[in-house]
Parts: C-alpha cells; sequence; structure tokens
C-alpha cells in the first residue's frame, strides 16, 4: 500500500527557477520514499486545466489547496492577489482541520523591484506577523530545500508521515519443508547451507523428506548384500572406503567393512 501525502506549491511567477528546482527535489524524494510506502504528490497550477471553468479557474485551485495535506508558498518581490488568496484559503482549512501545514519562504536577494511590488510585500509579511506566523527566508535554493527536507524529516518524526514498516522474512512457501527422522547414532545437518557433518554423521541438503536411516541399519545393509552376492565384496569395500561415504557411513558400517575385508 501506498500512502500519498499532497503538497500545494503557491508562489508569483518571478521564482519560476525556484517552483522547478523544489518540483525536482520532490521527484528525488520519491524515489527513496515509495520504496518506504510513502509519495509524495505536488500540486501545481502550471498542471490544471486552462480550458474554461464554469466558476473561476481560482476557486479549482482553491479547493486543490483544502484537499492538501501541507502548503507551501514563495515570495520574493511582490505577492500578487491570487498567490494571497491561495494563503487565505490554506489558512482557512488549517483552522476548520487543523491541514494542511502551511510553510512561508521569503527569498531574501537582491533586487531592484519597484515600490508598488514591495508594498504588497510588506503587506502581506504584516498579516504574517498579525498571524503570529514568522516566514522563512532563504538566500538560494539550495537553502530553500535544505529546510523543507529537515521539515519533513519532522513531518515524519512525528508520525505524519508514516513510512511501511520493514517486513519480516517470509515464511518458506507451502510444499518445500524439510523433514528427516534419525534412526541409530550419528547426526544430521539438514537445509540450506547446513554442511557441518560430525563423526558418523549424514549431510542432507537441499528439499527432503522422509526418514534417513544411519549407523547400523547401513551395517546390516552392508552385510546382507555381501551374503547375497560374494562376488560382489571387493566393489562394496572399494566403494564404501572412499572418505566421504566413509564419513556418512559411521562406525557400525565400518565395522561391516573390515568384517568384509577379512572374508
Amino acid at each position: 500500500m501506498i500512502t500519498t501525502r499532497r503538497i500545494f506549491l503557491a508562489s508569483s511567477a518571478e521564482l519560476q527557477d525556484d517552483r522547478r528546482e523544489f518540483e525536482l527535489f520532490i521527484n528525488r524524494k520519491n524515489k527513496a520514499w515509495v520504496r518506504q510506502g510513502v509519495f509524495l504528490e505536488l500540486v501545481l497550477w502550471e498542471d490544471f486545466l486552462d480550458a474554461l471553468s464554469p466558476t473561476r479557474l481560482q476557486d479549482e485551485y482553491n479547493r486543490a489547496i483544502r484537499a492538501c495535506d501541507v502548503f507551501v508558498m514563495l515570495f520574493f518581490t511582490k505577492v500578487g492577489r491570487y498567490t494571497e488568496e491561495e494563503f487565505e484559503t490554506a489558512v482557512g482549512q488549517f483552522k476548520a482541520t487543523s491541514k494542511p501545514f502551511i510553510f512561508t519562504y521569503f527569498r531574501n536577494a537582491p533586487h531592484t523591484a519597484p515600490r508598488a511590488d514591495l508594498q504588497s510585500l510588506w503587506a502581506f509579511q504584516d498579516k504574517l506577523k498579525g498571524l503570529g506566523h514568522f516566514q522563512t527566508e532563504y538566500h538560494n535554493r539550495a537553502e530553500l530545500l535544505l529546510h523543507f527536507s529537515q521539515q519533513l524529516d519532522r513531518l515524519v518524526a512525528n508520525g505524519f508521515i508514516e513510512f511501511r514498516p520493514d517486513q519480516s522474512p517470509q515464511a518458506a512457501p507451502a510444499g518445500t519443508s524439510e523433514q528427516a527422522t534419525l534412526t541409530g547414532n550419528g547426526a544430521i545437518a539438514q537445509g540450506s547451507g547446513a554442511t557441518a557433518v560430525g563423526a558418523g554423521g549424514v549431510f542432507v541438503g537441499g528439499k527432503n523428506t522422509g526418514n534417513i536411516h544411519a549407523g547400523s541399519r547401513i551395517g546390516r545393509l552392508l552385510d546382507g548384500l555381501a551374503a547375497m552376492v560374494p562376488g560382489a565384496i571387493g566393489s562394496v569395500v572399494s566403494t564404501f572406503s572412499t572418505p566421504l561415504l566413509a564419513a556418512v557411513t559411521g562406525p557400525v558400517s565400518k565395522f561391516v567393512l573390515d568384517k568384509l575385508k577379512g572374508n
């Protein structure tokens, strides 16, 4: 399951480059977070259809703001009428529902803006003070993205953004269980990666089920084989005297082999 958190980005056209960098930042964040079950959906006015709307197109933006979890506003030398309306929409929604979280970023950099633009900026800053909300200043895009990244981490810390918990290792699918029953002396090393075998032990790898016999049972089988086919004694002794099979067959079978050699 993917949890989506919507972020509305508002700003004037003069910060177009900052908006573009912010969008790239969110895309990079998604590459890391989507694997943990979180997707950040960035809502931009550029993504809306410019076709004729039954009401003002700005009303469509305002509806999107009310449905968002986070509202981010960037401003520089001026605050346009529609950008300020978007901010007021976010504030009204926050007062009613305690969301979206609202972040305001003021770019503090040299400029040659006309006084008329600056007056809209100063009036908006006074409004922020009246609300008890203070802007976050940034001098370049790197500072903007660093600060917002830290805010996202805080949203994770307080549980507003929840990552999907790590999945525990899955149980083995049906039909892949391993079972072995040891009869007699020895030991069984069974399962993936099991390679250690003690003296007189039995090593079993891969998918196995059923009974595994060791010790005196193997000895009786060898003794019976030699009795039925006397001419096979040499082959039996030669085969089961190899180091690998000698370790597997155990001390009882070694006794039988020594007995066969004496025949």
